[in-house]
């Protein structure tokens, strides 16, 4: 029974976002288990505060995450 962990800053994704991840992730599993263990694939999306995220020394804010998405900002 596979348990699949999406860690995130909090508001970067909308609430619709958020079940196509749930959703694709689950359909990305059962590709690969199979259709019976659809109803024991569990996802979940964790949400860490914005600003208690960090990459290469940098710390990451909603802000921008939604500007670097957009192509607004430079990775």
């Amino acid at each position: 029974m596979p348990l699949i962990q999406v860690n995130t800053i909090k508001g970067v994704f909308t609430p619709e976002m958020k079940k196509q991840v749930i959703e694709k992730l689950t359909d990305a599993m059962v590709s690969i288990e199979g259709e019976n263990l659809r109803g024991v694939t569990w996802v979940t999306v964790n949400e860490i505060d914005s600003g208690d995220w960090g990459i290469g020394g940098q710390t990451l804010t909603a802000d921008y995450v939604r500007s670097l998405a957009a192509g607004e900002a430079a990775a």
